[in-house]
C-alpha cells in the first residue's frame, strides 16, 4: 500500500460536475488499496472574484484581512469534495491548514510554510479516512491567517507529502503534463515523459505555469517524487527526477515565456550614477525579487540602471524607488509594461556552447530586438517587447525542436 498526496487546482475543482470527477479519481485510488491525502486549490475564478470584491471597498486593501478573505475559497472546495466522497460510501474529512499543523511565516500573501505538524494527519490516515486539506494557507506563530501567494496550493502539496514521507505527490491540472512549450502558443508543441528538476526549476522561475516555482524547489529539496498529470483525461504524465543520467539529455527541454514582466528604469545624470546595492538592498527588504539587471545609458545626460520585477511588484517597487530618490542617488524612475521575456532551458546548455547563438540569431532572423538577456549554465533568457512573445516563442521552439534536430 502506497501513500499520494493528490493536488487539485482550480479548474479540476471548477464546478460541481468536476468535483464528482475529481471524487471519482480520489476514490478509485482508494480502491486500488492506497491512502490519499488530497490537497485543493478553491474553485476557479473565486480568488479573483473575493480579490475584486477587496478592491471595490480599497485599492490597496489590507494584506492581513486580505488573507482572512482569500482562503474562504478553499474552505468550500474541500467541503464539497468530501461530501462527494462520502456520499460514494468513502469516509473522507475535510481540514483547513490551522486544522492539520500548517504553521508558516507571518507574510502576509507570501508567507513561507515553515513547519507541518502531522499527528492530527496520521490519525485520519489510521482511521482509514482520505483527508482532504485546503491548501494556499496556513498560520503563523500569533495565529494569524496566512496565504503563500498565487500557485501555493502546489507547495502546500509537496511540503505534506515531504512531511508524511509519501511514495508520490501528484499534482492534477488541466493539462496533462510539462510541454517543450506552452500548446497554446505552439501547437507543435511536445509532452516531455520527464525532465529533471533542475530544469524544472528554471522552467517554472521563467514563466512555465505548469508548477509553482516554491513547490519545485521543496520537492528538490526534500526529494519528493513529484509528478504532474491531468484531472480530466489522467495517465503518466511527466515525473520529475532527481537523476541527472536517467536520460539521454537534449540540448534544450524546454522554452518558456512569462508576460509577467516590468521593465524597471532608474536614471540619473552622468555626474550621479544611482548606487545599484542600494536599489537591490530596498528591494530586498520589501521582499521584491530583481531578475534581469543591466547598466544603461539614454542619451548622453542620462544613465542607470534597468532591471525586472514581477507585475504584482511593479506598483510597491516604483513607490518605493521614488520615495527614495536621494538615498540611491537617482533623479527619475520609469517602467515599461510593454514587455515579455523569453527563455530556452535544458542542461545541455552548458555542454553546448553554440546553444547561445542559434537563440540569438533565430531572433535575429525575424527582426526581434532584445531588450535584456540574461543567461547561465542552464537558460538563455530575454527581454522582448509584448508584442513579439508568440512570434519568439514560435521561432526559438522550432530551432531547437524540429525534426531535423531529433
Amino acid at each position: 500500500m502506497a501513500l499520494f498526496v493528490q493536488k487539485f487546482g482550480g479548474t479540476s475543482v471548477g464546478s460541481l460536475e468536476r468535483i464528482e470527477a475529481v471524487a471519482e479519481l480520489v476514490v478509485k485510488t482508494r480502491q486500488q488499496g492506497h491512502q490519499v491525502v488530497v490537497v485543493l486549490s478553491a474553485m476557479s475564478g473565486e480568488t479573483n472574484r473575493l480579490i475584486d470584491m477587496a478592491r471595490q471597498l480599497d485599492t490597496r486593501p489590507n494584506s492581513r484581512e486580505l488573507d482572512v478573505l482569500l482562503t474562504t475559497g478553499e474552505q468550500v472546495s474541500v467541503a464539497l469534495l468530501a461530501m462527494a466522497i462520502i456520499k460514494r460510501g468513502h469516509s473522507a474529512i475535510s481540514l483547513l491548514a490551522d486544522q492539520v499543523g500548517i504553521q508558516t511565516s507571518n507574510h502576509f500573501g507570501k508567507a513561507q510554510i515553515e513547519r507541518i505538524h502531522t499527528e492530527r494527519l496520521k490519525q485520519e490516515l489510521e482511521h482509514n479516512r482520505i483527508a482532504i486539506i485546503a491548501g494556499f494557507q496556513g498560520r503563523d506563530n500569533e495565529g494569524n491567517i496566512t496565504t503563500l501567494g498565487r500557485g501555493g496550493t502546489d507547495t502546500t502539496a509537496v511540503e505534506l507529502a515531504a512531511a508524511l514521507k509519501a511514495d508520490e505527490c501528484q499534482i492534477f491540472t488541466d493539462v496533462d503534463g510539462v510541454y517543450t512549450t506552452d500548446p497554446r502558443i505552439d501547437s507543435n508543441a511536445r509532452r516531455l515523459a520527464y525532465v529533471t528538476c533542475a530544469e524544472m526549476l528554471a522552467l517554472a522561475s521563467l514563466g512555465a505555469k505548469v508548477l509553482h516555482l516554491r513547490s519545485v524547489e521543496a520537492a528538490g529539496r526534500h526529494k519528493v517524487p513529484l509528478r504532474v498529470l491531468s484531472s480530466f483525461s489522467p495517465d503518466a504524465g511527466t515525473l520529475i527526477t532527481y537523476e541527472e543520467n536517467s536520460r539521454l539529455q537534449s540540448t534544450v527541454s524546454g522554452i518558456a515565456a512569462s508576460r509577467d514582466e516590468v521593465q524597471v528604469s532608474v536614471l540619473s545624470s552622468t555626474e550621479n550614477t544611482p548606487k545599484l546595492r542600494l536599489i537591490e538592498a530596498l528591494c530586498t527588504e520589501h521582499n521584491i525579487e530583481i531578475d534581469m539587471i543591466t547598466q544603461t545609458q539614454q542619451h548622453s545626460e542620462k544613465i542607470g540602471y534597468a532591471f525586472t520585477v514581477h507585475s504584482n511588484d511593479h506598483l510597491q517597487v516604483i513607490e518605493i524607488l521614488q520615495s527614495n530618490l536621494g538615498y540611491i542617488r537617482a533623479h527619475h524612475v520609469e517602467s515599461n509594461m510593454g514587455v515579455a521575456k523569453v527563455s530556452a532551458v535544458g542542461l545541455g546548455i552548458k555542454s553546448n556552447c553554440g546553444v547561445t547563438e542559434q537563440f540569438f540569431s533565430a531572433l535575429a532572423q525575424e527582426g526581434i530586438k532584445t531588450l535584456m538577456d540574461a543567461s547561465s549554465e542552464i537558460k538563455v533568457s530575454v527581454l522582448v517587447e509584448e508584442k513579439y512573445l508568440e512570434l519568439a516563442v514560435r521561432t526559438l521552439h522550432a530551432t531547437f525542436f524540429s525534426e531535423s534536430t531529433e
